[in-house]
């Protein structure tokens, strides 16, 4: 485990355990990696990879010239890179770094060919700096996430696919569920999607969601499992989103925590959720969490790009290119 005032890091998945705003922890988490194993069904704080979200049929239709069967783990369809995704291997790490010039955190791993049924092996890097900013006299506690990934090895696999995003779940009062939490998003473009979640092609506009104006969650609606699109234009997607200006997806606001969260990517999506699906049992000192016990916002590409021809272009990685995205959480209390 690695630790800083506001942050604390596992090896296992590079999982984000703790976020604290005025020493008030703001996602859900367990106290030890042994407890992730056990119980983190719902990726709580996890790096998700080798690609985010689902996949159609757990398959990839044309990669290489074939077609590759991966991990079947969500009804038909492949979630969050299968059985054992990112999340759940061990990251080489903490090591402390200076990059960009700022101390920062440093995870990496090592991606076999054929993990999870996808070709090539992949090296990865998992960067997070914890900093503060000070802006109208109101300290934040902003942490930095930098993903790289990399296509390596002497196989004949010239090709694979990475989509990378964080899994944290918030909850700002501790309380059962995320009842009177406030959120603003920037879009309301979204990909309409099966009763599998796999999306049927349309991009069109969300019932109830009006870009940049706040709503509130209640105890069972709005219910959202859903990836909101804030670039419309697939073919201007980049491999490595590195290089694109940071913009703020998504804020949030709760009037009895009286915290704030802006979350900010260089990603073309991202997918939100109210967290329906959590079931966890009472474990290591800490209650049972339930449903809507947290939400989730995960910056990410298109869901099952790879298997849309206009969308492939950015999830597809190719030896001799970086793959890469930011993520920036920014939280205070006022």
């Amino acid at each position: 485990m690695s630790s800083s005032n506001d942050f604390s890091f596992l090896s296992l998945g590079a999982i984000i355990q703790e976020f604290r705003i005025n020493g008030k922890n703001i996602v859900q988490n367990f106290p030890s990696a042994e407890l992730y194993k056990q119980y983190n069904a719902p990726y709580f704080g996890e790096t998700i990879g080798r690609i985010a979200n689902r996949i159609s049929g757990a398959e990839i239709n044309n990669l290489n010239g074939k077609s590759y069967q991966l991990t079947a783990n969500n009804g038909p369809n492949s979630l969050h890179g299968g059985d054992m995704g990112w999340g759940k291997r061990e990251f080489e790490g903490p090591t402390r770094v200076i990059r960009h010039g700022a101390d920062c955190i440093l995870f990496k791993y090592t991606s076999p060919d054929g993990e999870e049924g996808y070709p090539g092996t992949v090296n990865v890097n998992v960067w997070y700096t914890p900093g503060k900013e000070k802006e109208d006299s109101v300290d934040k506690t902003v942490l930095q996430i930098e993903y790289e990934a990399e296509l390596v090895g002497d196989s004949n696999v010239e090709e694979t696919v990475v989509g990378m995003t964080n899994h944290s779940y918030f909850n700002f009062t501790g309380n059962a569920t995320i009842s009177g939490t406030e959120v603003t998003l920037v879009t309301n473009k979204y990909q309409v999607v099966d009763s599998d979640g796999i999306p049927t092609g349309p991009i069109e506009e969300y019932s109830g969601v009006v870009p940049g104006k706040s709503f509130t969650l209640g105890q069972e609606e709005p219910d959202i499992d859903d990836c909101f699109v804030v670039n419309t234009d697939p073919a201007s997607v980049p491999i490595d989103t590195r290089d694109l200006p940071l913009q703020t997806l998504a804020s949030f606001y709760h009037p009895e925590a009286k915290l704030h969260l802006e979350v900010c990517s260089t990603e073309p999506a991202f997918q939100f959720y109210t967290g329906k699906y959590i079931d966890v049992p009472a474990a290591g000192g800490l209650p049972a969490r339930v449903r809507r016990s947290g939400f989730c916002v995960e910056p990410s590409r298109y869901v099952n790009a790879v298997n849309v021809p206009e969308y492939q272009g950015m999830v597809v990685l190719r030896k001799g290119q970086k793959y890469g995205s930011k993520i920036v959480y920014r939280g205070w209390e006022a």
